[in-house]
């Protein structure tokens, strides 16, 4: 059954709304988010009305798309799935989906070589991969790295939406030491991936310093009235430049790293640099010494420590020394566990 495209700009919305189990949602909520979502996606201000989004609350129950979706209502008047778990995003493919998902994989291998096209490779056989499991049932081609128990994903289409129409948005957020959530307006400047975990870099205000918010402690995501606060495009594609991973520092100035790799690992770290500043100082029979142009943050530290006996931090001395008292500390540990068996 066609489907148009503003109807599945509603389909999607409301599955977002009923996936924040956060708040409750009223069948007046529903109409807003999907008038709100229409507005932002497709430039249609008239709003929806009421019977068009009980229409789709039935549609979505119902077998005609393949969403079979568990919408219940509670106290007569909140609309949730019964399923916490649910989302019309994890039905399987129908033979359409397939079908236009490999007009689209023959479309991008048409660009495969060309310069600017090139971190298309692996998005194709990844696309590819998914498209053969769905159609044959047989095993996946490729593993792809990921964790089942993420959280916060569904936030990424709303953010990306956020920063590309330049939308400031609220988030109600939750650190790892606070003991409650807050809620405040954020000012969205890009998405950043790191190790299959996602990040929002921005700004509460204008003159306060960046932030970087992990999508996984996102509660919810709204859009505020509030006008979204101009970036340096140069700040922005550069703040991540000087670092392994996510922490910055501002205002830091990087520093040069001089690593040994003893000649087992250093294949591994030639074949994979640590960061895109990575240079090759010497080689001989007992390993390589490499030179990394960053600052000294947290995931350098446990990227160096992940190499345990394998590597030796030549300079500067600051960062040797905590390394040094990490190894100690471990060590420490590993002989308490000792002790503590043998007596």
């Amino acid at each position: 059954m066609p489907v148009n495209r503003n109807a599945l700009v509603r389909f999607k919305t409301i599955d977002n709304c009923l996936r924040n189990r956060h708040r409750k949602w009223t069948l007046e909520d529903l109409i807003d988010a999907c008038s709100d979502a229409l507005y932002d996606y497709e430039g249609i201000d008239k709003g929806v009305s009421r019977r068009t989004v009980q229409m789709d609350i039935q549609m979505m129950r119902s077998d005609k798309l393949g969403y079979h979706a568990p919408i219940i209502v509670e106290d007569k008047k909140h609309y949730t799935y019964s399923d916490p778990d649910y989302s019309i995003t994890n039905i399987p493919l129908t033979d359409q989906d397939l079908g236009k998902l490999t007009e689209v994989v023959d479309i991008l291998k048409q660009f495969k070589g060309f310069t600017h096209f090139q971190e298309l490779s692996g998005m194709v056989q990844k696309l590819e991969d998914k498209i053969h499991v769905s159609k044959t049932n047989e095993r996946h081609v490729i593993d792809l790295e990921k964790n089942e128990n993420l959280k916060g994903l569904e936030f990424i289409d709303p953010v990306f939406q956020a920063i590309t129409k330049k939308h400031c948005i609220e988030l109600t957020y939750q650190s790892l030491k606070a003991r409650s959530s807050n809620t405040f307006n954020f000012h969205p400047a890009l998405l950043k991936e790191f190790r299959n975990r996602w990040f929002v870099l921005g700004k509460k205000k204008p003159d306060a310093s960046f932030m970087l918010l992990a999508l996984d402690r996102i509660e919810s995501v709204a859009e505020s009235i509030h006008t979204v606060m101009e970036f340096k495009e140069a700040k922005i594609t550069d703040f991540f430049k000087d670092v392994v991973g996510v922490s910055v520092n501002e205002g830091e100035e990087p520093k040069e790293v001089l690593l040994f790799i003893d000649h087992s690992n250093a294949p591994y770290v030639l074949t994979k640099p640590i960061h895109h500043s990575q240079k090759l100082i010497e080689k001989n029979d007992q390993g390589i010494i490499i030179s990394l142009t960053v600052q000294l943050n947290f995931e350098l530290e446990r990227e160096i420590l992940g190499f345990g006996e394998s590597i030796e931090v030549i300079k500067p001395e600051k960062l040797r020394n905590r390394i040094l008292s990490k190894l100690k500390t471990a060590v420490g540990i590993y002989d308490s566990l000792i002790d503590d068996t043998t007596s």
